[in-house]
């Protein structure tokens, strides 16, 4: 284990499990996690609840004047299954896996003024280090200095059927064709929008869990901490 705390940067493509896999290595360490993801998440549910986003226009305008108006928190987790995000008082942990939400965080997040807006907030956060976190673009922009940075990635299909069984646990009663088509979508806006597009940082180590266990992710895990700071 580092003898100091160090930032841990964890970036890829959606429905990796770059959450899941963030929150055990934060519990392992001791670590702070944050996840930015659920952030954009959390703005693009404000948006779409306030009726600033109808059908699939965004009222840019509108919703850069409400964004200072956003209180967004993360509850203090005791466990790598819990993870509260707080939108202005309220638990919507739930609410910002719903499609709806799915399928209009790309374009939204892909807005310059809310990735200021969102990197502020983990900047600030990361002040103190010991901090493992997640999303698109952690190790290349928000903390270009992080002192692990990995990569995440996984089949387009292997992903959908992730995602599906997910939102199915939540009650939900999705059509894998829709969730696939959600993420080649969510692929193609995340590598080619002109503000911090999703590509792996030149020192980032790549894991494909295609294939892999939650367990199999941490024994590699282990083994780079062992290697790097043993």
């Amino acid at each position: 284990m580092p003898k100091d705390k160090i930032i841990i940067a964890i970036d890829g493509y959606s429905s990796t499990g770059k959450s899941s896999f963030a929150k055990a290595i934060a519990l392992r360490l001791g670590y702070t996690y944050i996840d930015s993801g659920a952030l954009y998440r959390a703005i693009t549910l404000f948006a779409i609840q306030n009726n600033l986003i109808k059908e699939t226009t965004i009222d840019e305008a509108a919703l850069h004047k409400a964004l200072p108006t956003l209180s967004l928190s993360f509850s203090a987790p005791s466990s790598a299954s819990e993870s509260k995000v707080i939108l202005n008082g309220t638990d919507v942990s739930q609410q910002i896996r719903s499609l709806p939400v799915s399928e209009m965080v790309s374009p939204l997040s892909a807005l310059p003024f809310v990735r200021a807006f969102v990197d502020n907030l983990l900047q600030k956060w990361g002040e103190q280090k010991g901090i493992v976190m997640d999303g698109r673009d952690i190790g290349t922009v928000v903390f270009p200095q992080a002192e692990l940075k990995i990569f995440m990635t996984a089949t387009p299909e292997i992903r959908a059927q992730r995602r599906y069984q997910e939102l199915l646990g939540l009650g939900q009663q999705p059509l894998y064709q829709d969730i696939l088509k959600n993420i080649q979508k969510r692929d193609h806006l995340d590598q080619h929008r002109s503000h911090a597009p999703l590509r792996r940082a030149p020192d980032a180590l790549l894991l494909d869990n295609s294939q892999l266990t939650p367990q199999e992710q941490m024994l590699w895990f282990d083994q780079i901490i062992a290697q790097r700071w043993g």
